[in-house]
């Protein structure tokens, strides 16, 4: 036969236990009992870290890194992107104000090779790759 075990807990700690041992779905005594021995398990309340400094460091400056391509990369798109088609309109008619179309569009022709130069030199290596004056995709590209 079970041996009986008396406590006297205030009403509020009670009722909390119950609704614990109801929330696992326990009989009152089976959860006090369990609450019982777990508390006797003999733990320690240390953490110990998952990574030292050294490590972190590491880490730190390999963001740093990774940080810094980013930012280049994007600083490489903007420029791209300034020296495309539009900016080099808006450019030139900046320059002359009052110009014609016919004048634009001679100006874009005559300006082509010199903006496909620097696209293709932005493009190198990344999705394209050049063989003295011909150029294919890289591997893998899309």
């Amino acid at each position: 036969m079970p041996n009986h075990v008396a406590t006297y807990p205030t009403d509020d700690q009670l009722e909390r236990w119950k609704r614990e041992a109801n929330k696992m779905d326990m009989s009152f005594s089976e959860w006090v009992q369990g609450m019982v021995e777990a508390g006797m398990k003999n733990f320690t309340p240390t953490v110990e870290r998952d990574e030292g400094v050294h490590e972190l460091r590491e880490q730190r400056n390999d963001l740093r890194k990774e940080l810094e391509t980013t930012r280049t990369r994007v600083r490489e798109l903007e420029t791209a992107l300034y020296q495309g088609e539009r900016e080099a309109i808006a450019e030139y008619v900046e320059n002359n104000p009052g110009v014609e179309y016919s004048e634009i569009v001679q100006h874009i022709m005559n300006s082509t090779p010199e903006r496909v130069s620097r696209q293709l030199d932005v493009l190198d290596g990344e999705r394209v790759q050049r063989d003295g004056e011909t150029f294919y995709p890289t591997e893998g590209g899309e």
